[in-house]
């Protein structure tokens, strides 16, 4: 275009030179070169169009029609050129014509005809670029505005004939006269110049951006004028600076890279994020700093990567050296060849995120510990009587694993407690804040258990009831030791009691053993001496009762000394004979007097032997009307032990293990605490003694007290 345009300024009556072929073979050759020329270009635009069709995919929809506007430009450009040279044809003819007649003046005919084709020739050019898209004019020197194409009336809005002649300062604001001609004087020397133009047009407050080609007019050796083509880049320069404008602003982190990680660019929030001040100073640090893992770059891929949308968390280095976390989302950019080079993406940080959920996490894992260790159930229900929260303490309270429990009902669940549903309404109806409350609840083994309940109202962060909490504690150790209490309480009146009747005992018991003495003296009759002598016994023996009620009932003296066991066992045994004779139990005493001295207390050591004679009685009467019970003595290096042998059932293999546990006991309900044989133990434990229970081969339960031996003999 721009050839054309200088041949049809420079366009006048010069005299060219002759050729020195004939002009019939300067046509052909010159019609022929023109042919070759143009099916060249079109093949070379198909071919084009061809190579580039497969990399259509690679970029966006509405830029793969350029491939095809070219090859469109290429053939209309060649069908002007066509007819361009047809006319430059006939005007060489004239011109021919001319030659051949120097000296004869022209024709009218001939100048009509050479007029035509100028008029002509004029009308196609200006048809011509009239026919571009991008505005173009011609321009002398002086701002002169020679022609323009029909884009440029449609910017400024001013008609062909408004413009033409006009000074290209009278339209436009931007570049100003003063900037136009300081670079004129460099244009002159280079001759072409290609870049980005802001124009602004004095009636209009909106820029305009045009990507410029500006090259020069030459008539003979001088630049005339200046031809200008220019593609209006307007909307995509807008978009750039609103996208440049969004870069800077966005809170989150974007950044480009190259596929090695290298950063290309960041905006102020990631250098920000990254603990720099100044960009260039984070764009110039190797990808490897960045890193706190050795491999590939955290911010670039693998050689094989195809380049699709990746979203990860990374952990990346600050300037202070400490640990970032980010999401990081990216894509690849491709070249129009389809190979990548670059990546984009977008860094949000989540380090403090990441912060809150540690803590978060430990705070639940406080709780969660905390609940551990409270000795209650912990219990959520919600409005609909549904269990959304069960401690693990459940396992011990209920029998349950709280999965089984959790979103069941209060009445979903086997054997359970109408007073626990009644407080849980309480509560929930807003009848009392905090209510307690205390059941009996049976255990998934079968056992019954007493609890104490407490609820409460549970709000959320509106301050609207969402359900009670419970805490349930098992108090049913608490109630045995209250009764046990109890019992000892009772028991140390009794021994009070025992201790005032005993005395009062002990005087009429010594008048009578003192006048039947007396009587027996001076009685002659046998009969009667008789009578007196089982009178005296049976008062002696009586007295002897009441001695032993005394030394039962008496408090233990502080520390421990040397005891006769025999004697210690036969005065449990003597307490306890009514009840032995009564049940048809006969005793069998193999009393071993070289048995040595124990060390203990004898008080708390008759309290021993008493119960486990009593279990004995307990246990043979389950099973028969009259049964043994048989006591033997022993000693071992340094030990003395005491055996209660009875011929009763025995003891089942599952209990054995756990006869000596606080509360445990195999007799029916009211006929025992289940605290016997564990205070024993604890007695014995005391002493530095012990004691064993096992099943007697020949039947019955054996059980076997040791004392250590006193250091005196």
């Amino acid at each position: 275009m721009i050839k054309i345009g200088s041949s049809f300024m420079s366009l006048g009556p010069s005299n060219p030179p002759r050729s020195s072929r004939p002009p019939d073979n300067l046509e052909r050759e010159e019609s022929q070169l023109w042919r070759w020329a143009l099916g060249f270009m079109i093949l070379l635009a198909f071919a084009l169009s061809g190579l580039l069709w497969e990399r259509l995919e690679n970029i966006p929809y509405s830029l793969r029609a350029i491939p095809i506007g070219i090859l469109g430009l290429s053939i209309l450009f060649a069908v002007y050129a066509y007819g361009r040279r047809r006319e430059v044809s006939e005007l060489k003819g004239l011109l021919h014509g001319l030659q051949e007649h120097v000296g004869a003046a022209p024709s009218e005919e001939q100048l009509d005809q050479l007029s035509q084709v100028i008029l002509r020739s004029q009308r196609n050019f200006k048809e011509l670029i009239d026919s571009f898209d991008d505005p173009a004019c011609a321009v002398s020197l002086d701002g002169t505005l020679r022609t323009v194409n029909k884009r440029i009336t449609d910017i400024t809005g001013k008609s062909y004939s408004e413009l033409i002649g006009r000074k290209i300062y009278d339209f436009v604001d931007e570049p100003t006269q003063a900037n136009l001609e300081t670079s004129l004087g460099w244009f002159l020397e280079k001759k072409r110049w290609a870049g980005t133009v802001q124009v602004r047009l004095k009636d209009r407050g909106r820029p305009f951006y045009f990507e410029c080609v500006l090259n020069g007019i030459v008539k003979g050796d001088e630049i005339v004028g200046v031809s200008v083509l220019g593609r209006d880049v307007t909307e995509q320069r807008e978009k750039e600076m609103r996208f440049t404008e969004l870069f800077e602003t966005l809170q989150e982190g974007v950044y480009f890279s190259t596929p090695e990680g290298h950063l290309l660019d960041a905006n102020p929030a990631l250098v920000g994020m990254l603990g720099y001040t100044e960009k260039r100073d984070l764009l110039a640090v190797e990808p490897a700093a960045l890193n706190f893992d050795p491999g590939q770059p955290v911010l670039g891929r693998a050689v094989n990567d195809r380049g699709g949308v990746r979203t990860r968390e990374v952990k990346l280095r600050r300037k202070d050296g400490t640990a970032a976390f980010f999401l990081d989302s990216s894509r690849a950019v491709w070249d129009a060849s389809g190979n990548i080079i670059r990546y984009q993406g977008t860094l949000v940080d989540i380090t403090e995120k990441r912060k809150m959920e540690r803590q978060l996490a430990q705070q639940e894992e406080f709780r969660s510990r905390l609940l551990e260790s409270f000795p209650d159930l912990i219990l959520v229900v919600d409005l609909g009587e549904r269990y959304t929260f069960v401690s693990s303490r459940s396992r011990d309270v209920l029998g349950y694993e709280p999965q089984q429990m959790l979103g069941k009902k209060i009445s979903d669940m086997e054997d359970h407690s109408p007073e626990m549903a009644a407080l849980y309404h309480d509560v929930v109806s807003g009848k009392q804040a905090f209510a307690s409350s205390e059941y009996g609840a049976r255990h998934r083994d079968g056992s019954w258990r007493t609890m104490r309940a407490a609820g409460s109202k549970l709000v959320d962060a509106e301050g609207t009831i969402s359900g009670v909490i419970i805490s349930v504690r098992d108090i049913t150790v608490e109630r045995k030791l209250e009764q046990q209490i109890v019992q000892s309480e009772r028991l140390a009146a009794m021994g009070a009691m025992i201790g005032g009747v005993a005395h009062e005992l002990n005087n009429p018991l010594t008048s009578i053993m003192g006048v039947s003495e007396l009587l027996q003296d001076t009685e002659t009759n046998e009969t009667s001496r008789k009578q007196l002598a089982m009178l005296q016994q049976q008062a002696r023996r009586a007295a002897e009762i009441v001695q032993n009620l005394t030394y039962f009932s008496r408090p233990p003296a502080p520390g421990k000394s040397r005891i006769n066991l025999v004697e210690v066992v036969e005065r449990t045994l003597n307490l306890h004979a009514y009840s032995l004779r009564k049940n048809n139990i006969t005793v069998d005493f193999l009393k071993d007097r070289a048995v040595p001295y124990a060390l203990g207390d004898p008080h708390q050591l008759m309290q021993v032997f008493l119960n486990l004679i009593l279990n004995a009685e307990h246990a043979i009467r389950e099973v028969r009307d009259k049964g043994t019970l048989r006591i033997r003595l022993g000693r071992d290096a340094d030990s003395v032990w005491v055996s209660f042998h009875d011929d009763g059932p025995g003891i089942a293999k599952e209990n054995i293990a756990s006869i000596f546990d606080p509360f445990y006991t195999t007799k029916r309900p009211g006929r025992g605490t289940g605290l016997g044989l564990s205070i024993c133990k604890s007695v014995l434990k005391e002493h530095n003694g012990s004691i064993e229970a096992v099943n007697s081969p020949e039947g019955g339960a054996v059980f076997t007290v040791t004392l250590p031996v006193s250091p005196m003999g």
